[in-house]
């Protein structure tokens, strides 16, 4: 075992550690529980050893707000189905819009920023009369305990405050990006049923407007449980006039002085539904509680990024990633929540720079492949505006590169801890990330998150140290799901997660803990396409190329994150045509047809024609052994020849792209 440690970009200072909240916290756990909990790394193993005691102290420490109070913390420490605070109600909607610190009526909740410069905002009185407008609403339209409210809306305030009102009468949430094309929007929608949907007319993206009530006009033909539509004038004012078959958003809150009231729900009642990629077939709709997400998000946004009501936080996100349900749970904490929509290169590069430095955003969370980007183009951000606000720069999506490390010290400020973080959608939350009191070392993510046993497990179910191995969680944590959608008996649920190491969650990450207690993400042990935010599966891309006639097989693989991966990573279509077709007769039909259907993010960066697509023996197409080749694992690690119907094909794949 060896450790070279790379260097260290930031080291938090006295006064740093002196005054943030995981320091009090730490304090009252050591005084409560006479426990030594001097370093980062002894309050970590106490809060992943004794569970009780951590997460007791967290939701007493922190304020969760119970209306029942629960019998016990932890009922049953068994994964899968762990009970957490049995007995206990709460509700998410409540902790978001209480009046408290950095909560009065007259503070700033949201600024929703758009690309085309339109800024609006509500402070938290306003925001606590929109949702109770909205609120009354849903009531209207006959919404109850345990209906889906569904949402096609970008991140903007009306999208928040449908949330809040849904959540607010135990209503369950789930939302989808507008880009999304209307395959994967029903795909994701149909299975849950949903009771409301809300969408907008249209929306902005790199210049262009893009009108998607077709969109919606075939998304509510394929939802037949729908009571009502909601229609919000987001791009042009007006646009749902004369349509008699859906709400405005006017008439929908048209309420005056309804209260912003809340029902109180059990601990572990579904809070929203989020999706896994659907990489074998229909995405999985991951169901998260109301208490789990609460007390998981008070302790990541409180003890790990040290965010309260001083702070103006944001997080370049859609709708349709768990990023944004993070983004806006900053009302938990007082933070005012700054939300962006459009692209990030329109006009150019600079304009979330430009947004952090109007709005005194103190930490700005985006994506590893937007700090590439950056970096690609030169800029410099700190020469351009006043980002001295700016004390955390949050990345996640893929593996942060050193050099981007290196880019944001030089380019953005050299005293700004760099917070990459890991976690997913699954958990919507961070296993691996940043405290206050741990370093900076570059290409590296500072360390594990409380409350969160992540081990790296070798083939053997071992726990390895400075070596690669999966990424697993030993014990349980509050933000589990609670279930997956139509998945009584909890077949799903073992098999995603839990069928490898019985007992154990396996993530599906490559990771290395090094000896300090930081830690590397390699990439993803299964496969994902995760283009700019927007995480989807392989099997919704095959669905829209092999519906050509000219297509007789395809393979998609996204290098994004991959060390040595060509332009900082590339989404690759290898091709199998028909007999006598050519790419150039059917290319451009292929990329409509994939940024109507997916997302304009979704379009490849190379369509790669090919002999053969590489398949096991039982005819399974071979991404995860083609991606880990494409990373650097030598062929005879990645995948046994032998398992493989044509060897041949797998050759000739890897060549092609390294050409």
């Amino acid at each position: 075992m060896t450790d070279d440690a790379p260097e260290i970009l930031w080291r938090p200072d006295e006064t740093t550690v002196q005054q943030a909240r995981i320091t009090a916290f730490a304090e009252r756990a050591a005084r409560e529980h006479g426990v030594t909990v001097d370093t980062y790394e002894q309050l970590w193993r106490w809060s992943t050893e004794d569970l009780p005691a951590f997460w007791g102290t967290i939701v007493d420490h922190l304020g969760v707000r119970f209306h029942e109070q629960p019998r016990e913390v932890l009922g049953s420490a068994e994964m899968p189905g762990a009970s957490w605070f049995p007995g206990a109600t709460l509700n998410y909607a409540e902790h978001a819009l209480w009046p408290r610190e950095g909560g009065g009526d007259d503070d700033v909740a949201i600024v929703a920023v758009r690309e085309d410069g339109r800024r609006v905002t509500r402070t938290f009185g306003e925001l606590r009369a929109d949702v109770g407008r909205a609120r009354a609403g849903l009531l209207e339209l006959g919404v109850g305990f345990g209906d889906r409210v569904v949402a096609l809306a970008p991140n903007t305030v009306e999208t928040l405050v449908a949330f809040l009102a849904a959540a607010s009468l135990g209503a369950m949430w789930s939302s989808c990006s507008p880009d999304f094309g209307p395959r994967a929007v029903v795909d994701r929608f149909a299975q849950i049923e949903p009771s409301v949907l809300v969408v907008v007319d249209g929306y902005l993206y790199n210049g262009k407007s893009y009108d998607i009530r077709g969109t919606v006009a075939e998304l509510r033909e394929q939802l037949p449980t729908l009571r009502a539509t909601v229609a919000i004038d987001y791009v042009t004012e007006g646009a749902w006039d004369g349509q008699d078959d859906v709400v405005g958003w006017a008439a929908f809150t048209d309420h005056d002085g309804a209260e912003p009231a809340v029902d109180p729900v059990s601990f572990d009642h579904p809070l929203w539904i989020l999706y896994s990629s659907g990489t074998t077939g229909l995405p999985k709709g991951i169901v998260h509680s109301h208490g789990g997400i609460v007390v998981e998000h008070l302790k990541s946004l409180a003890l790990q990024h040290d965010l309260g009501p001083e702070d103006r936080f944001t997080w370049f996100t859609t709708t349709g990633w768990m990023m944004w349900n993070l983004l806006i749970s900053g009302l938990l904490v007082g933070s005012t929540v700054v939300a962006f929509d459009g692209s990030p290169g329109h006009p150019d590069l600079d304009v979330l720079w430009k947004m952090a430095a109007d709005e005194g955003v103190t930490v700005f969370g985006t994506s590893a492949s937007f700090v590439q980007s950056c970096l690609k183009a030169g800029l410099v951000p700190k020469d351009g505006f006043d980002l001295s606000a700016v004390r955390s720069i949050g990345s996640t999506g893929s593996p942060l590169s050193p050099e981007g490390f290196d880019w944001i010290r030089d380019a953005v400020g050299a005293d700004i801890q760099i917070a990459s973080v890991s976690g997913g959608t699954d958990v919507c939350a961070a296993f691996v990330g940043v405290s206050p009191w741990v370093p900076v070392w570059r290409g590296e993510i500072s360390c594990r998150a409380l409350g969160a046993a992540v081990e790296a497990f070798d083939p053997q179910g071992e726990p390895v140290v400075d070596e690669v191995g999966e990424l697993v969680i030993t014990r349980p944590m509050p933000s589990m799901p609670v279930m997956l959608w139509n998945d009584p008996e909890g077949s799903r649920m073992r098999e995603s997660y839990f069928e490898d190491f019985p007992g154990t969650w396996r993530h599906g990450d490559w990771i290395r803990i090094t000896p300090r207690g930081s830690l590397v993400i390699r990439g993803r042990s299964d496969s994902t396409l995760n283009r700019g935010g927007v995480r989807m599966g392989t099997a919704e891309f095959y669905e829209v190329v092999e519906s050509f006639d000219e297509v007789l097989d395809s393979l998609v693989i996204d290098t994004s994150g991959l060390e040595g991966a060509r332009d900082g990573g590339e989404l690759l279509c290898f091709l199998v045509l028909a007999e006598g077709v050519t790419f150039e007769s059917v290319e451009g039909d292929l990329k409509k047809a994939l940024r109507s259907q997916l997302s304009p993010r979704h379009v490849p960066d190379r369509f790669l024609v090919v002999d053969d697509i590489p398949r096991t023996l039982n005819g399974k197409k071979s991404e995860v052994p083609v991606k880990r080749i494409l990373a650097g694992t030598p062929v005879e690690k990645a995948v046994s020849k032998d398992a493989l119907r044509n060897p041949e094909a797998l050759e000739t794949v890897v060549a092609r792209a390294r050409d």
